[in-house]
């Protein structure tokens, strides 16, 4: 008889499948919002009809000079400005990937509906009504749930484990399958946590680039145009309004989207805790 639990044990191994899922935005999006970001800095804002002198060599960086809007002004900002850009592209980006991503999470419905519906079922040991919910749910939740649940309906024929070991098995098979989900979930957050520090670091490196160039030519000039002085520190502090812009953007967003996944995750634990409560209750 010893030898018979091990059996057992081994029989539950895990239903749930890694899923598949390439991740390629993370390698293409970066470096497209980088060259998008230059594009837009040397073609749009740096167009030559924005300036009263336009530098007629263009190359890679024109030195233009006499902007006549706001948005030419930026342009003078100098090569970081359009690193800025890009990330606030890539912010824009990420941001519409992952809202994408957590909404087909959600599922359809209420997910505290989704659960006390299959709380009902269990309670009616109805396990077949239960994992019909999940397919209707579709959700993160309702995967981890389906996956516990068909776990949850093999111990209830499973002879050769006493109840605490078969709750276990449920509880191991939901960890599994919470394992599998949440990664999904959080995957390419780190890009907005990043631009959240980094853009308002970024942002004064061109600003200092900005004002170290503006006083290099005041004091070239021997202290003259004081007017010249002013126009070059305004143009420099445009990279650390878009800078701290981008930042207070991606912060904003990257709470957002961490509170709806940390709603997931409450259904989720909620989830595990009813499966495990149910089957505890009814089949002592």
């Amino acid at each position: 008889m010893a030898e018979t639990k091990p059996t057992a044990t081994a029989k539950a191994t895990t239903s749930v499948q890694a899923k598949k899922s390439s991740n390629i935005i993370s390698w293409i999006a970066p470096i497209a919002c980088i060259v998008a970001g230059y594009c837009i800095w040397r073609f749009i804002i740096g167009n030559p009809s924005g300036f009263e002198q336009p530098d007629p060599s263009g190359g890679f960086w024109p030195h233009h000079r006499g902007p006549k809007t706001a948005l030419n002004r930026i342009y003078e900002g100098g090569i970081i400005v359009p690193l800025l850009i890009a990330m606030l592209l890539t912010v824009v980006v990420f941001t519409i990937e992952r809202f994408l991503t957590i909404s087909k999470a959600l599922g359809k419905g209420s997910i505290s509906d989704f659960v006390r519906k299959v709380q009902y079922h269990l309670a009616n040991k109805n396990v077949d009504a239960a994992i019909a919910e999940c397919d209707k749910q579709r959700g993160s939740v309702a995967n981890v749930m389906k996956a516990g649940l068909r776990r949850y309906k093999e111990m209830i024929t499973e002879p050769n484990l006493d109840t605490d070991q078969k709750v276990i098995a449920i509880q191991k098979e939901v960890e599994e399958a919470t394992a599998l989900e949440l990664p999904m979930l959080q995957k390419n957050l780190v890009f907005l946590s990043t631009i959240v520090s980094a853009g308002t670091l970024v942002a004064l490196l061109g600003t200092v680039i900005g004002m170290i160039n503006s006083f290099s030519a005041l004091g070239s000039d021997g202290g003259g145009n004081a007017a010249e002085l002013a126009i070059g520190i305004s143009e420099a502090l445009y990279n650390t309004a878009l800078g701290i812009g981008t930042s207070a953007l991606a912060l904003i967003i990257y709470n957002m989207l961490t509170t709806r996944i940390d709603n997931i995750t409450y259904g989720i634990d909620e989830s595990g805790f009813t499966l495990t409560q149910s089957f505890a209750s009814l089949y002592k």
